[in-house]
């Protein structure tokens, strides 16, 4: 049985933990080499509204600029 290669975890939406955007959500990116995710340059007012972008066709892209280091 092969064991495949293990990567990052994928991208996911947490609650922000700063105080000045309290009660918004973000979309955050593990990336390879980091012990910290990147966050993603927007804020949403639900988890719903956070995942909605994540699997949008901007999201997507913006994920992979992250990842890509862009």
């Amino acid at each position: 049985m092969k064991k495949k290669k293990a990567g990052p975890p994928p991208p996911f939406t947490a609650e922000s933990k700063d105080h000045r955007h309290a009660g918004t959500w973000e979309v955050l990116v593990p990336v390879e080499g980091r012990n910290k995710p990147h966050k993603a340059p927007r804020t949403f007012e639900s988890q719903q509204q956070a995942e909605a972008w994540l699997h949008s066709a901007e999201g997507k892209q913006a994920v992979a600029e992250i990842i890509r280091g862009g």
